[in-house]
């Protein structure tokens, strides 16, 4: 099954793919936001170019479980997603997915801290789900 995740952000959106059958996930790329936007068209274009059977979206909680302010925001952008795809979307708690992300990459790669964090919202998916 093919799986695409974003990690929600208010300039930047990363997104990464996975494949359930090999347990394997990578970086894809940063979405931009658009005039202070969402770039839909780029989002729906990366959709429609994978196809994925699911759609994973970090979940932003405070350290406490509790929703953190950008949850409000986060919801928003789910909602759409999935109306606009039609296919399945869950949520995947994304504490310390950036943290974690920036600890494991060289200064060279800083730039894909944003994809490399859903990448591991994929990791943690498979991990939760085995």
């Amino acid at each position: 099954m093919q799986v695409i995740s974003f990690d929600f952000g208010t300039k930047k959106i990363g997104v990464a793919v996975g494949q359930t059958e090999t347990k394997t996930s990578s970086p894809l790329q940063i979405v931009f936001s658009k005039n202070n936007s969402v770039n839909w068209d780029e989002i729906e274009s990366i959709v429609n170019e994978w196809k994925p059977n699911l759609i994973l979206v970090g979940k932003p909680l405070n350290m406490d479980g509790s929703d953190s302010d950008m949850m409000e925001k986060v919801d928003i952008f789910y909602k759409k997603l999935e109306k606009i795809s039609k296919i399945p979307c869950e949520y995947v708690d994304e504490r310390l997915t950036s943290f974690e992300a920036r600890e494991s990459l060289t200064e060279i790669k800083k730039d894909l801290i944003d994809a490399h964090a859903a990448k591991i919202l994929i990791d943690q998916w498979f991990n939760n789900n085995e």
